[in-house]
């Protein structure tokens, strides 16, 4: 398995287009319209509702993109997409209205969010709801996530559609929630293989470490995380063979 060209072939809007000062907050609808009229790539991510649903939400909490509080989890579909972004006019979106919106126009690049809380193997509800969202969609499409145990699930719920680690320096100063060992273990990416992917999505500032240019080598399709910056792109194109970015257009 291989990450489709589209993947490579235009740069990847993280959280979509957004601009909180332009009306268009991370992950809503406005921002992915936006993305797909400059015809960018759509990088985005998923939260698990009360009932079983994927959102298109990134953080766990409520309380920095809405009026509401507590975490995400703790609310239904019917729920959240009634409860209005701040500084956006639209609601959280469900993945399938996302799906629906993008219809193929641009490549998703779908980070399922850790659930387990620890990277561990606490996971499954999310994967079958974005699994179950992407039925019959025809659009290009690759999964991802931080958690290893998520990619593995993923080649037994959906082995045809492209997976990859998303992966990073794992500094403890940044992922306080992580025991040290966890950090340790997962920085030398040592599950690529098991998990069966095809591509990584590393952190920008980590792009030199030896374990990225060994997939590289390998054949794995290298993307990156987040660039904000003509100047940052530039390097980071001199090892990876994509961006993921905002703030700019790149």
């Amino acid at each position: 398995m291989t990450l489709p060209a589209a993947f490579f072939d235009r740069p990847i809007a993280h959280r979509a287009l957004h601009d909180r000062s332009a009306g268009r907050v991370e992950n809503s609808q406005e921002s992915i319209r936006a993305a797909i009229d400059a015809g960018y790539g759509i990088e985005m991510d998923v939260q698990l509702t009360a009932d079983g649903h994927a959102m298109v939400f990134h953080d766990d909490q409520l309380d920095r993109l809405t009026a509401a509080r507590g975490p995400v989890r703790t609310r239904t579909r019917a729920a959240l997409e009634a409860m209005r972004l701040t500084d956006d006019p639209g609601t959280i979106p469900a993945l399938e209205t996302v799906l629906e919106l993008v219809a193929g126009r641009v490549p998703l690049l779908i980070e399922i969010k850790d659930q387990d809380g620890f990277m561990g193997p606490n996971i499954g509800s999310l994967e079958q709801a974005t699994v179950a969202a992407l039925t019959g969609y025809r659009g290009a499409v690759a999964l991802m996530s931080f958690n290893p145990h998520t990619v593995a699930a993923l080649a037994t719920l959906t082995p045809d559609i492209p997976r990859g680690l998303t992966t990073s320096g794992y500094d403890p100063m940044f992922w306080p929630e992580l025991p040290s060992q966890v950090c340790d273990t997962l920085r030398d990416i040592p599950d690529y293989d098991r998990v069966g992917a095809c591509f990584i999505s590393h952190e920008a500032a980590d792009l030199t470490r030896p374990r990225v240019t060994e997939l590289k080598h390998q054949g794995a399709g290298i993307l990156c995380w987040t660039i904000r910056s003509p100047q940052a792109e530039a390097a980071a194109r001199k090892i990876a063979d994509n961006v993921t970015f905002e703030g700019y257009l790149a």
